[in-house]
């Protein structure tokens, strides 16, 4: 029963991944639990979303967004390994660093309590593509397990083989987060730029393109100087990316 029950839920993933490439999402799993965590905390239903068609989103934008999170996109079947490879060897640096940095803190003094004593934590870097946080998004929660991993990796694979590179970049950068309550192209480019997704030049491109790995940080200062420093090496990277 437990194996019809996984066959039957995959049969459910696959069937509305396939629907995708006729109709446009509505909504998908992280927008509903942003919108839900905030009516909690905050009390207020903060969604802001307006779906455009791809000719409608600035190839800037594309090009900026490729540059910054997936650069092989057009290339790969789903998964980059040379990527998760190196993000691995990354996080077992940062985790070696931090076992030595706890080893060589000072003890707590006998008053303090031990709860108050914090060992640093080391910063986790990953590798996943925009498939790969495509599917998340769509269709998976945040929680990061290893049969959540295993789910994703499956999406991922029926995402690749059931629509086009295109037609995912196209529901991605609509239904990605730009900010609390913010998703899609088109209400990021309103609200940081005032302008529509298509009339996104390569410079605001890049700095929107840059947020995204943590849009909730960054939307407080969208115009810092690590922001303003970094667009301008994806926006010297944009030239070698290849559009889906």
């Amino acid at each position: 029963m437990l194996l019809l029950c996984a066959l039957a839920l995959q049969a459910v993933f696959i069937g509305r991944i396939a629907l995708m490439a006729v109709l446009d999402p509505q909504s998908t799993t992280f927008q509903r639990s942003e919108a839900w965590r905030l009516l909690l905390d905050k009390h207020r239903l903060a969604w802001h979303q307006d779906w455009v068609d791809d000719s409608r989103i600035a190839a800037t934008l594309k090009r900026a967004v490729i540059a910054s999170e997936d650069a092989s996109f057009a290339e790969h079947h789903g998964v980059d390994w040379d990527a998760l490879q190196k993000a691995w060897e990354r996080n077992q640096r940062s985790a070696m660093r931090s076992q030595r940095q706890a080893a060589n803190a000072p003890e707590a003094k006998p008053e303090t309590k031990p709860e108050t004593k914090r060992k640093p934590e080391a910063k986790v870097v990953g590798g996943s593509t925009i498939s790969q946080q495509l599917a998340k998004n769509l269709l998976l929660s945040g929680e990061r397990t290893l049969p959540r991993k295993a789910q994703e990796f499956v999406l991922t694979l029926a995402l690749e083989s059931l629509l086009s590179k295109r037609r995912m970049l196209e529901i991605y950068l609509n239904s990605v987060e730009w900010g609390e309550g913010v998703f899609g192209a088109e209400a990021a480019a309103q609200r940081y730029a005032r302008v529509t997704a298509a009339q996104l030049d390569a410079s605001t491109a890049a700095r929107l393109a840059v947020m995204l790995p943590a849009p909730k940080r960054f939307e407080r200062s969208p115009q810092s100087a690590y922001i303003v420093a970094r667009a301008n090496v994806i926006a010297a990277r944009t030239a070698a990316v290849v559009l889906p």
